[in-house]
């Protein structure tokens, strides 16, 4: 048996491990551990939103075990302290763990590059830990504040400083730009006392933007009382305030260092040769110097490119290594040719709140505004969606729509209020079963009044009888020579439908209908499908409000409330649904189901 160790579970380690598994599931011989401190995959890019409040902890966790469930890699939550690379052994404090491949996708950390009272004093962001300090923090200098009379400690308390002009730091402070709205009205403070101050070393914030993308960035938050200092590195800090280069000190409670990382100082034990800020140095196939069975991927390696530039720590350069380096150790497995490394880099996106961001990428015009905002959604969900497919897409849309902590205007506010309210879903089985028998008695008439048998469509009624229930007046209205196919509104394109594809095969469509209306009473009665359902009961009373004219209102509405899970009690979608979510979830890691999985009683 042969094992194959993934330590981390990052961006890179996730992407490694569901390669592993898709390369490597009929292989008996060959063991998949993923191996993190914790139980879930934080989304780092994502944790500005917990430290400004848009969303709770839980919006940025993704369930490891839910991510590797009906795959071949195993899950092991344990933390690793110790490394023999060259006796292929890895050790924490309560077990060893011997391995044949590994791959190290351990973070970084953030880099203070010596400056004095730095790291002692200043909020990190680079775990949920610092996310969550730093949202408690800022609100507790709100509350503080509040009830401070000293001018001068009330300005300390209301200052919030971000030291670092990179993407971290920008979408940092566009979180704080839109939560100290909310908190200056909760804590009764006025707006003009808070000060927000963006600080960066270099001659512009975001560096690896256009200058006009950089333009638009720094506009918007400087319209919105958000100083940016650049060419301004910082000096010293103490707990009470900072002082930059030009001597100008700053005082202050809330400094949030975002200015760089460095790899995870675990890599330096390892006995690798290390590149700048301790990243391992890795061959085109991301092996290490020294060991060709140890890969490092995401922040953990130094790869440099053909045009002699190291490629940067982005997402992108983490899924692209962990899938790289997943791939060669199952080629090396199974005899086959290992492949290079080579960057493929679609662009970058930045958000500034929640409402606005910049982006550029390959292929598209530069964005900004609202429009960048849903591109880094998308991209989001193009990601989760490629681990766990579209059940974290839409958790994930639940986080950043209906269970998001942000408060907005009133408008905005109400609707999203009232979207994320459920109901009880019980009180909907009454309606169902009435919704169910009424299709059935609408089937059945159909049937008695010869809708089977003989043609009982019409163009056009000799004489208009008035408005009448359009799931059952079809059918009674046959006793009087027909059902007329045309109404006084029908839209002159169903009327080209009707005239050219229904009524030269009336009666393959009036069976159609009767099996539809059939198929709908059992769906109700019994609780199945119920969702598909009520789309086509909704579906079919529109087309009887289109051409006969005929309608029941009732039936519309009716069905819209089904769309609450009406079949998830005393129903058999109780039963179905999980299971068909964790065929899904099967499917997706496997391209095969298995019917005796996921059932849930």
């Amino acid at each position: 048996m042969r094992r194959i160790i993934i330590l981390g579970a990052g961006y890179a380690g996730l992407e490694a491990a569901k390669t592993l598994h898709k390369k490597l599931k009929k292989q008996n011989d060959v063991e998949i551990l993923l191996i993190d401190q914790n139980n879930y995959h934080t989304l780092l890019t994502e944790l500005h939103e917990v430290a400004g409040h848009r969303v709770g902890p839980s919006g940025v966790q993704v369930s490891i075990e839910h991510v590797l469930q009906y795959t071949k890699v195993k899950f092991v939550q344990d933390k690793i302290i110790k490394a023999d690379l060259k006796e292929k052994k890895l050790y924490s404090d309560k077990a060893e763990y011997a391995f044949d491949y590994l791959i190290t996708g351990v973070g970084s950390e953030p880099a203070y590059f010596g400056i004095p009272g730095i790291q002692e004093n200043a909020f990190t962001l680079w775990s949920l830990e610092d996310a969550k300090k730093i949202h408690d923090h800022v609100e507790n200098m709100f509350k503080l504040a509040s009830k401070e009379e000293d001018e001068d400690k009330r300005k300390e308390l209301l200052t919030f400083a971000v030291g670092g002009g990179g993407f971290t730091g920008i979408e940092t402070m566009g979180e704080l730009m839109e939560w100290t709205k909310t908190l200056c009205r909760q804590y009764n403070v006025a707006r003009h006392e808070v000060r927000l101050i963006v600080v960066e070393a270099l001659p512009t914030i975001l560096p690896t933007l256009t200058e006009k993308s950089i333009k638009k960035a720094v506009r918007y938050m400087e319209k919105r009382g958000v100083e940016i200092r650049v060419n301004s590195p910082i000096t010293e800090v103490t707990d009470r305030s900072f002082t930059l280069k030009d001597g100008t000190t700053i005082a202050t409670r809330t400094l949030i260092w975002t200015g760089g990382i460095q790899t995870n100082g675990f890599v330096k034990e390892l006995g690798v040769t290390v590149g700048k800020r301790n990243r391992i140095v890795v061959n085109q196939f991301c092996q290490t110097v020294e060991y060709d069975y140890v890969y490092a991927v995401g922040d953990n390696m130094e790869f440099v490119e053909e045009n002699g530039e190291v490629l940067p720590p982005l997402v992108e350069t983490a899924l692209q290594s962990g899938e790289v380096a997943a791939a060669n150790i199952a080629a090396e497995i199974l005899g086959k040719e290992k492949h290079k490394l080579k960057s493929n880099l679609h662009g970058v996106m930045v958000s500034i709140g929640s409402l606005y961001g910049v982006a550029e990428l390959k292929g598209v015009p530069r964005l900004s505004g609202f429009l960048a905002i849903v591109m880094k959604h998308f991209v989001n969900m193009h990601y989760l969606f490629g681990i766990g497919g579209l059940e974290l897409c839409w958790e994930y849309l639940n986080h950043q729509l209906f269970h998001t902590e942000r408060k907005y205007g009133f408008f905005l506010e109400s609707v999203i209020s009232h979207a994320r309210e459920r109901s009880f879903r019980f009180w909907l089985f009454p309606l169902r079963i009435y919704l169910g028998y009424k299709w059935l008695m609408s089937g059945l008439g159909k049937i008695e009044s010869g809708w089977w048998t003989k043609p009982m469509l019409v163009l056009e009624a000799a004489e208009s009888s008035g408005a009448t229930s359009g799931a059952t007046g079809a059918a009674s209205g046959a006793a009087g020579g027909g059902v007329p196919l045309l109404g006084q509104y029908t839209p002159d394109w169903y009327k080209w439908v009707i005239e050219n594809v229904v009524l030269p095969n009336k009666m393959i469509f009036q069976q159609i209908i009767v099996v539809t209306e059939i198929l709908l009473a059992v769906a109700f009665l019994l609780g199945l499908f119920t969702f598909l359902a009520s789309i086509v009961s909704i579906g079919l009373n529109i087309n009887f409000l289109l051409s006969t004219g005929l309608y029941d209102w009732w039936y519309i509405w009716a069905s819209f409330a089904m769309f609450a899970g009406g079949g998830r009690v005393l129903g058999v979608d109780h039963y179905l649904m999980p299971w068909l979510q964790n065929q899904l979830r099967h499917f997706q890691k496997n391209r095969s189901i298995n019917l005796f999985k996921g059932w849930q009683w």
